[in-house]
């Protein structure tokens, strides 16, 4: 111990001199943020598409055996849209937005929206990991049906949640319409 008009410093094995050189140390190690692709947005990120900005305030992780797709709800103001994604050969994206559209079990072979034809393309079950504003659903299982019309252009998504049956009418998009601007580490 060496003291210095009333200032104790320490010197111990392996310490340096004092406390506060870990206060006031200046490190040039910066968190590293991590890359977001359309298959990695967290809750609190930023979606730009179509020139307007979107919070990601929601995430749906759905799994069907090894399958994996993810949902993500996007906020601007009082406008929600969803935005999908999944790889199956290759990125498959999509934008979605709820619409009203009644629809009963048995589910029909085809679906009429605005005077166009959609046709059941697939149907299944998947379990799911809800995070942000939908943390609700985390750990439940879901049945879904997709539709789409017959040039693949527009598509009506279908999602039983036991209580609810949500209908969604999206359309596909490409990778180059998003930019997804990290809201965190």
């Amino acid at each position: 111990m060496i003291r210095i008009d009333n200032i104790r410093i320490f010197r111990g094995r392996g310490t340096s001199v004092g406390l506060f050189s870990k206060f006031f140390s200046k490190s040039d190690e910066k968190p590293k943020v991590k890359e977001r692709t359309p298959l990695s947005i967290e809750v609190g990120d930023i979606v730009v598409y179509d020139l307007t900005d979107y919070e990601v305030v929601g995430k749906i992780t759905y799994r069907q055996d090894s399958y994996v797709w993810y949902g993500y709800q996007m906020l601007e103001g009082n406008n929600t849209i969803w935005l999908s994604a999944e790889m199956d050969d290759e990125l498959e994206l999509g934008i979605y937005k709820t619409i009203n559209l009644p629809v009963t079990y048995p589910l029909p072979k085809e679906l009429t929206y605005q005077g166009e034809t959609y046709y059941l393309d697939e149907e299944g079950e998947a379990r799911v990991v809800g995070e942000g504003r939908s943390t609700n659903i985390d750990g439940r299982l879901m049945k879904y049906a997709e539709y789409c019309d017959d040039d693949e252009k527009q598509f009506i998504s279908l999602e039983d949640w036991g209580s609810e049956l949500e209908v969604s009418l999206g359309f596909p998009i490409e990778k180059y319409e998003l930019k997804v601007i990290a809201g965190s580490i």
